[in-house]
């Protein structure tokens, strides 16, 4: 199956990373408007470029929209009424299925996917979310293809801003990057306070994932009443920190949700 990517971006580049990872047997095909990136691109991953949008559009068995959110616009406009049946899929945040189904005509069947920059590990999680009247062969050459960089998860469109802005992995970089400052501000090293904040984020996290007990449990257990952990958790929740995250994410929600008109 021909895949082309409409946006060479950092999505498209992890992207690339994963299916070279996964020795996918898909073609694809990368275009651009910046030559430099097209050819990093090709030399990192080989791929297929194309400079010339319309050439790109008419190879593609499933067309990849991946450029900014407010890029998406512009370049739909320029594709234009494609001139066959296509399966086209937005890895746009914020645009809804709503306004992109009246783009491109009446021939091209719609989707959207928001996978995670870890998928060049082959350990991303991709959000799907269909139409009701995309059919059943359409909606799984799109679950095969995302299911080869990492699991899948789908869900009704309504709650795809929240799942967006929920599962970044940005949150779990900055609580690193916060715990590590704060561990060297009570006297680690940096090489020791990045080993001792990853264990305390990513070990702990797999441990509930691939274990049997629920995330009440572990935290019960590993909160020993008047302990160290403790008193450093009970002083975070009194400084605002649930409140500092509900916050953020409300901001992100906005953000999300700013770009929804085409």
């Amino acid at each position: 199956m021909n895949v082309v990517f409409l946006g060479g971006g950092r999505i498209t580049s992890a992207l690339l990373a994963g299916f070279q990872l996964a020795k996918t047997k898909h073609r694809l095909i990368v275009h651009d408007r910046n030559d430099g990136k097209l050819r990093m691109l090709r030399k990192r991953y080989g791929v297929s470029v194309e400079s010339n949008l319309q050439r790109a559009v008419m190879q593609a068995e499933l067309l990849l929209i991946a450029v900014r959110p407010g890029s998406v616009k512009e370049l739909l406009r320029t594709i234009g009424d494609v001139s066959r049946r296509i399966l086209v899929v937005s890895l746009a945040a914020g645009i809804p299925l709503r306004a992109l189904t009246r783009t491109l005509g009446g021939r091209a069947r719609w989707a959207r996917a928001m996978p995670s920059p870890v998928c060049r590990s082959g350990r991303g999680l991709t959000a799907l979310a269909f139409p009701r009247a995309l059919p059943e062969r359409d909606r799984r050459r799109v679950r095969d293809l995302f299911s080869a960089v990492g699991p899948i998860v789908e869900i009704p469109e309504s709650r795809f801003d929240a799942f967006t802005v929920t599962y970044s992995c940005t949150h779990g970089y900055h609580a690193l990057a916060t715990l590590v400052d704060a561990a060297q501000n009570a006297g680690l090293d940096q090489k020791t306070a990045l080993l001792a904040g990853a264990h305390a984020l990513a070990d702990g996290i797999v441990a509930w994932r691939d274990g049997e007990q629920s995330l009440e449990a572990l935290f019960e257990e590993a909160l020993t009443p008047g302990g160290t952990s403790f008193s450093a958790v009970s002083a975070m929740d009194a400084a605002g920190y649930r409140q500092v995250i509900r916050k953020g994410m409300a901001a992100g929600l906005r953000r999300a949700r700013a770009g929804a008109r085409l």
